[in-house]
């Protein structure tokens, strides 16, 4: 597989239709899958937890470059990758692609009725949609076990999982061995932009890839967040260097 390494994060190195069919590989076969969507803050995260990293590297059948951070950080480290593969709109292509019932959904996360809303609001959009199951992501031990009873019970091809990351990504890794699902995402925000509960970034924003500053504009929270960025990109800048200096010698 052609893997694209940033800070220590391995990218798949593909555009989006090769990421759907990536997916349709997975659905099609026999065992569990995860998917994780790395953004600068994904990345940065990995760096300090070793649990996470491991998950993300060994464990995940698909990784891909959902931030334009990721983008410009492999561009400077002079192994580009081939486009970013946005989270959502991976997610929003294979609801398009199953439209008609051939594979299940299940939603798993966001606030209590959120799921809900973003499973009405995709069945009026695609009648024969087979969404077989929603939860919120709001539990505790005992509420989560009668979930993934729930789940392995429905076996949904395509789980999300929309708890923030790393409790996503970790959730999943645990349930991997089940052989519940066919595939599980990590959609962090997701089920609420389904929802229409969230708006997502004006399409000008996204095309000019400054989609984080519509999320700031409408979050001013999220500034803390934000920071991460400039980090990110000194670090890359730092490996770059190093790299450099590196094959110099």
């Amino acid at each position: 597989m052609d893997k694209v390494e940033v800070l220590g994060v391995y990218f798949d190195n593909v555009n989006m239709t090769e990421a759907v069919e990536r997916c349709e590989h997975m659905l099609n076969g026999e065992k569990a899958n995860l998917l994780v969507t790395p953004n600068p803050e994904i990345v940065m995260k990995a760096k300090e937890d070793s649990e996470y990293k491991d998950i993300i590297n060994n464990r995940a059948s698909l990784v891909i470059p959902d931030g334009i951070g990721i983008i410009k950080g492999a561009k400077i480290l002079d192994t580009p990758l081939k486009e970013r593969v946005a989270g959502y709109d991976l997610i929003c292509n294979l609801l398009e692609k199953y439209k008609n019932g051939e594979k299940t959904f299940y939603f798993w996360g966001s606030k209590p009725g959120v799921a809900d809303i973003a499973k009405q609001k995709c069945e009026e959009k695609y009648p024969n949609i087979k969404i077989v199951g929603t939860d919120d992501g709001f539990f505790d031990d005992a509420k989560k076990e009668q979930i993934i009873n729930k789940i392995s019970e429905l076996k949904p091809d395509i789980l999300l999982v929309g708890i923030g990351f790393p409790k996503q990504e970790k959730l999943i890794n645990s349930l991997l061995d089940k052989n519940i699902f066919k595939l599980a995402i990590g959609c962090g925000g997701s089920i609420d932009v389904l929802s229409g509960t969230v708006k997502r970034a004006p399409k000008l924003f996204i095309k000019l890839h400054i989609e984080w500053s519509w999320r700031l504009i409408k979050q001013p929270s999220r500034i803390g967040r934000m920071m991460v960025l400039p980090k990110f990109l000194s670090e890359v800048k730092k490996e770059a260097k190093a790299k450099k200096k590196g094959s110099s010698k």
